[in-house]
């Protein structure tokens, strides 16, 4: 039988995988400068988690998650997001509490498996990194947040990038848009999309991220939500808009923007990305805003929320361009042995090196000298020690640079006593 991986996933192979690695280190990094710190939670909550979080109506919750009944009869669902399983995980482990420093940061990184159409960029089980915030309400932490989000893929050389916001505003700016958009959309329910017409009687506000063409002409005359933005919205999005320009932070406010979740409050916003890789074409690079409910929704305090989330597989196509910023790391040393009598001396240098911190590999196939030689140059060795009887006997081996060609002999034992003279021997 021919076994092969289900549509929508990938093997990323070692090769690949130090891409990935590249990504993730350059995100903690980032997010640890802002005092951010790991979280992990499961890949795998109870559905309950999502559809409240991510809003019944949401295509997400509706069309794409991957749920299912365990053994126990018990309604799971595979994470379609990484935001719900924090929040559950800090209204579980109570992390609200007064002893805590507010904001509460974290960030994360993993799988999340969505049911739809593959393509370039985006799997059924895709990976996303993200970052979320409780505790404030402050227009500067939105600020915060962002300036973070545009760090990091400058941190990561990208260029080109357009940063995009709006304000969805409070509970009391939702409902008076919800009914001034069920106003205006009620008499064209008849031209709307069939998934429009639906959530027309269940979340309105939905349809404005509608992809059909004709539900984008009829929503493009629709009232806009920073006309019906509250007092303390509205004054929240002029002081984020002046955080913004105070860091010299290039922003566009564009008033259709929803995100593809239901629970968004007040700012969100998204950084664009024009690259070769998507035909010149802007694509979403990182999304994310406030969620100001969500901790409360979940039995929690009252307590509000920021956060973002990047697709790693969209990333890692866009720096598909610095593949040079993304090549593995080539091997520190390669040992090559002329005889079995030394194997054992070979392997007791090979673990002095990798204990000082460099990498180090051998044969392991009963190769000759020469393909010995010829594998440590496809391995991209940096250097090639040489171990014979006649080595073993005076304690010293030649180490060579196969980049210069040139040769320096050094002690055995000082690999293990004195490394730091080895590495000045091999820089002179």
């Amino acid at each position: 039988m021919h076994y092969q991986k289900p549509k929508g996933t990938a093997d990323i192979l070692p090769a690949e995988a130090k891409k990935w690695q590249y990504v993730e280190n350059i995100a903690q990094e980032v997010f640890e400068t802002y005092n951010y710190h790991e979280i992990r939670t499961p890949i795998f909550e109870s559905y309950d988690v999502f559809e409240r979080s991510s809003g019944e109506s949401s295509d997400v919750v509706s069309k794409e998650m991957y749920d299912f009944h365990d053994k126990g009869d018990r309604h799971i669902a595979l994470r379609p997001e990484g935001t719900a399983g924090v929040v559950r995980a800090y209204v579980e482990n109570k992390l609200f509490g007064p002893e805590q420093v507010k904001p509460y940061k974290v960030y994360y990184h993993g799988p999340m498996f969505r049911y739809e159409r593959p393509q370039s960029g985006r799997q059924r089980q895709f990976h996303q990194i993200g970052v979320e915030a409780f505790g404030s309400t402050s227009p500067d932490l939105d600020v915060e947040t962002i300036a973070m989000a545009m760090q990091l893929l400058a941190r990561l050389n990208l260029t080109d990038m357009h940063l995009v916001i709006n304000s969805l505003g409070d509970a009391q700016t939702q409902e008076a848009y919800h009914q001034a958009l069920v106003d205006y959309l009620t008499p064209l329910k008849d031209e709307l999309s069939a998934d429009s017409k639906r959530r027309l009687t269940t979340n309105p506000l939905r349809i404005l991220d509608s992809k059909d063409a004709h539900d984008q002409e009829l929503v493009a005359q629709a009232p806009t939500i920073l006309d019906f933005l509250s007092e303390d919205s509205a004054k929240h999005f002029e002081a984020v808009k002046a955080g913004l320009t105070s860091l010299g932070i290039d922003y566009e406010v564009d008033n259709t923007m929803v995100r593809g979740l239901d629970y968004y409050t007040n700012t969100i916003f998204e950084i664009m990305v024009t690259s070769p890789a998507f035909n010149n074409t802007e694509m979403t690079a990182i999304g994310g805003g406030r969620y100001d409910g969500l901790v409360k929704e979940f039995g929690g305090p009252d307590e509000p929320g920021i956060g973002f989330g990047i697709g790693v597989e969209r990333l890692l196509l866009l720096l598909d361009s610095q593949a040079a910023a993304l090549q593995a790391k080539p091997l520190d040393f390669y040992i090559v042995k002329t005889s079995e009598a030394v194997e054992g001396a070979a392997f007791k240098l090979l673990q002095a090196i990798r204990q000082n911190g460099l990498s180090a590999d051998q044969d392991y196939l009963a190769r000759k000298v020469k393909g010995q030689f010829k594998n440590a140059d496809r391995l991209h060795a940096q250097y090639v020690i040489t171990v014979g009887e006649t080595e073993v006997e005076t304690g010293r081996v030649p180490v060579k640079d196969l980049a210069t060609g040139e040769q320096v002999e050094i002690a055995i034992a000082d690999f293990t006593t004195n490394f730091a003279g080895v590495l000045a021997k091999l820089a002179k």
